[in-house]
């Protein structure tokens, strides 16, 4: 999705043509997979790290264009929203200080980005929803003026035909509708990227969807949007809400989401990419001129055109890649499951946790997906999105344990060894794993610290918006310092 779509409008034939093309690209990817085609193993991870970008009072700022054009990098993209940027970070070699030289790129990007913004009257704000975003402030005029934006846009409404309804219940409630996908830009999120081969593709992305739960449990950094306190871990509901192309009647007879949890273990990329194809009609039938077993046919690697488009528009929470680096063609599993933040440091080390765990459990010679229910693993999911570090979740030989028991005495070792394993060193593992620790010891993570600032705010007479940009303030000024959110004070 971040390619430039253009076009003026779709036929009622555009959806056959392009259902036809996207058969050929899984034909191609078949033989691509049969005839071995893709790069061997190389241990490559990545990152790309959404920004909000808020005023001094911590509203947002609607200022991307200006500051994406001020900027010297092409480092950073535009997003769906206009208080909104997308960091993306080359690629790095999962081995030696891998994380503490992540950590330092992101800083100084980060810290550019943040100087930049001060020409415009922005601060850069590392978290998964803004507190202070009010819901008049995400209509059709906040999405960025890139035509794919639009084009997305009225295609979801089209599909759903009617507005959409966000209705989440948590410390509070919300229900309200829009007449836009807007919404969603008020979610912003970090993605890790695992380069996989082919053989191992299954098991590191029935890996990385068996830890989703403790992920969200020990990475909550989204309490509030548009005012309301509720789930530790919001943005996922609300994401999932604002792109929701159903109307009531086709969820209510059980037809998928387009952002998606999954509803199996899988034995091979090839499943997800079919059943993108399969379940989901296409947003974005934008038909290329490539003709992809023909190009297989004369030696050369095909591009996937869309393929890769459709694929950007189905919003798993583990999502499928497939990808062209250096003329070699590559498969990916994009986490998209944690919201930005709280720090620097924090983001890395949730990191650390992920791609040490889920390398040791794909190793593991009896998988925890052949022990665990993928429902439990859904359930696991939701119950950490709700209560955060303190969820209950279900773990093989483990039954129903609290995440800040769970993460630390069963999970951080697992992690600890896949890092070792990968050749990560110690000093990398310990300080950064133990990150992740200090907050299961301290039963804090970005979202408790959020809503123990508000409540204290609110206690010492402050009224909902005054809390909530006072929080917002002092969240940006210990961000600034990258000292990890569990050693932040609450009070002044």
């Amino acid at each position: 999705m971040g390619a430039e779509v253009v076009a003026d409008r779709f036929d009622l034939t555009a959806r056959q043509r392009f259902r036809a093309r996207l058969r050929k690209c899984l034909d191609a990817l078949d033989r691509m997979l049969r005839e071995e085609r893709f790069e061997g193993p190389r241990d490559l991870i990545g990152l790309e790290m959404e920004l909000c970008l808020a005023d001094s009072d911590g509203a947002p700022r609607m200022v991307n264009k200006d500051l994406l054009a001020r900027m010297a990098t092409q480092d950073f993209q535009s997003e769906l929203g206009k208080f909104t940027i997308e960091l993306n970070m080359p690629p790095h070699r999962l081995s030696g200080r891998v994380f503490d030289d992540m950590a330092e790129e992101l800083r100084v990007a980060v810290g550019y980005a943040d100087r930049t913004g001060g020409e415009f009257g922005a601060q850069l704000v590392l978290t998964g929803v803004l507190p202070t975003i009010e819901p008049e402030q995400v209509g059709p005029g906040t999405l960025s003026p890139e035509g794919r934006y639009t084009l997305l846009n009225d295609q979801i409404l089209a599909l759903r035909g009617e507005a959409i309804t966000l209705a989440i219940s948590g410390a509070e409630t919300l229900d309200r509708s829009f007449e836009s996908i807007a919404p969603e830009a008020a979610c912003t999120s970090v993605q890790f990227h695992t380069q996989v081969t082919p053989d191992r593709f299954a098991a590191v992305w029935n890996a990385a969807q068996a830890i989703a739960g403790p992920q969200i449990a020990v990475g909550a950094n989204a309490p509030f949007v548009f005012g309301q306190e509720l789930w530790h871990e919001t943005r996922p509901m609300l994401f999932s809400q604002a792109t929701d192309s159903r109307p009531p009647e086709l969820a209510a007879q059980g037809v998928r989401p387009r952002t998606w949890f999954g509803e199996r273990w899988i034995t091979s990329a090839a499943d997800l990419f079919e059943e993108n194809v399969r379940y989901f009609p296409a947003l974005l039938p934008v038909c290329s001129d490539e003709d992809p077993l023909a190009v297989l046919d004369s030696g050369g690697i095909p591009e996937l055109t869309e393929l890769c488009l459709h694929n950007g528009s189905v919003y798993r929470w583990n999502r499928p890649v497939y990808d062209i680096a250096d003329g070699v063609p590559h498969l990916r599993v994009e986490n998209r499951i944690l919201s930005t933040g709280p720090t620097v440091t924090d983001t890395v080390a949730n990191a650390a946790f992920f791609h040490g765990l889920v390398r040791a459990l794909a190793d593991d010679p009896d998988p925890v997906w052949t022990r665990l229910a993928f429902a439990d693993a859904e359930r696991n999911f939701d119950e950490a999105c709700r209560n955060g570090v303190e969820a209950l979740l279900t773990w093989p030989g483990e039954g129903n344990r609290p995440a800040y028991e769970l993460i630390p005495e069963r999970l951080l070792p697992l992690a600890d060894q896949g890092l070792a394993a990968a050749g990560v060193a110690a000093s990398d593992r310990e300080h950064y794993l133990g990150i992740i620790g200090e907050r299961c010891r301290r039963r804090v993570t970005g979202a408790g610290w959020q809503t123990a600032v508000y409540h204290r705010l609110v206690a010492d007479g402050a009224d909902r918006t005054s809390a909530l940009r006072g929080l917002v303030r002092r969240y940006c000024e210990l961000s600034r310092t990258d000292a990890p959110v569990h050693t932040w004070p609450t009070g002044d």
